[in-house]
């Protein structure tokens, strides 16, 4: 399970360590891909593999089932770090995220996102304010 959130540097090769308390999990391989407002998610290959599983049963008569398929898969990068516990990010999800120097790494229980630091301060101080709401909709007394 990924929690807490780190803030480590993107080097000038687009690679960054990875918290220590992740590299375990990340141990068997990884997949990196887009995520929704403009972050990347990092799951471990076998939790990727049961994602792409279940795009994969709906229907690829429906339009969107087949957008997740072609999203999902066009951006997705098996990665490995290095000895050093350094997780290199392509070029194209490097931009797609707008990562630059400061990042935001944040468990999400079943993956990892990478943000853009200001962004996910942004992101994360505009969801405080409804995390209350929010927590007492999903898990109402």
């Amino acid at each position: 399970m990924f929690l807490n959130t780190y803030n480590p540097k993107l080097d000038a090769k687009g690679r960054f360590f990875l918290p220590a308390k992740f590299r375990e999990e990340l141990a068997e391989g990884l997949v990196v891909t887009m995520q929704q407002e403009r972050c990347l998610a990092i799951y471990p290959k076998a939790v990727f593999e049961r994602k792409a599983a279940e795009v994969l049963a709906a229907p690829g008569t429906v339009a969107r089932n087949r957008a997740i398929q072609r999203m999902l898969a066009s951006s997705a990068s098996d990665e490995t770090p290095d000895s050093q516990g350094r997780l290199t990010i392509p070029p194209k999800l490097r931009e797609y995220a707008s990562l630059d120097v400061e990042l935001a790494v944040v468990g999400a229980i079943d993956r990892v996102e990478v943000w853009d630091k200001a962004a996910w301060e942004a992101y994360s101080a505009e969801q405080e304010a409804a995390f209350a709401d929010i927590n007492e909709e999903i898990f109402p007394l």
